[in-house]
């Protein structure tokens, strides 16, 4: 296996490769406003470090969000692009989830933590996980709110991403130094899902609302 991970839905532009047993390189630009013009540079760069040409790829697994709009299609179009140029399998993985695996060392006692990431306009999308002899599993579908909306009991839960960092008085217990999505545990989460037997075919992005632009549309007049 070689896999190439992408991740576009937080402020990171994130890329990685993963040869089935452990990443081999990976490249994250942190820049909310760059994707466009960050991600093909720092796929560039892992393939290179990597020493692995884009036809040697079996695999591409891309972080389906939530994010916002325009930052997260770059990344699911890159990666489907990848994906049919190269003729490797194509893969998508809840970005969310990706965090979740990250962090999940710094779960509570029984297993629990919130991911909640910037969705902007004073809000989060978040995602409640239990972790289990060190695989995560979401407990609730991802979601969007303000964050003093978000159920109670997830403020004394350990809180990993950009929300308890910009919305502190609604997180109790913040995970420090994971705030954006890493392609390196998206990679390493997508290789333990595959292997066991999980289908991870859906590319559907998870935009959970509508984009800040839309086109105009015209009412035609009665008279027509």
């Amino acid at each position: 296996m070689l896999l190439l991970a992408l991740d576009t839905s937080t402020s990171a532009i994130t890329a990685a490769v993963h040869d089935g047993n452990a990443v081999l390189a990976e490249a994250t630009t942190i820049d909310a406003r760059a994707h466009g013009e960050r991600l093909a540079p720092n796929i560039a760069t892992v393939l290179a470090e990597a020493g692995v040409r884009p036809d040697d790829l079996t695999d591409v697994v891309v972080g389906l969000g939530p994010g916002p709009f325009t930052g997260l299609r770059v990344g699911i179009v890159t990666a489907r692009v990848m994906a049919l140029a190269t003729g490797a399998a194509l893969h998508g993985v809840c970005s969310l989830d990706a965090l979740a695996y990250a962090a999940r060392g710094a779960a509570s006692a029984d297993g629990a933590l919130v991911v909640a990431t910037d969705a902007r306009r004073k809000e989060v999308y978040w995602a409640r996980y239990a972790v289990h002899d060190g695989q995560v599993r979401a407990v609730t579908q991802p979601q969007v709110c303000r964050p003093a909306d978000l159920p109670g009991e997830l403020r004394s839960l350990p809180a990993v991403g950009r929300g308890p960092l910009i919305y502190p008085d609604s997180f109790d217990h913040p995970v420090d130094g994971i705030l954006d999505v890493s392609a390196a545990a998206l990679a390493d989460l997508a290789v333990h899902r595959l292997a066991a037997g999980e289908s991870l075919s859906g590319t559907t992005p998870l935009y959970l609302r509508r984009p800040d632009a839309a086109p105009h549309v015209v009412a035609k007049s009665a008279l027509g």
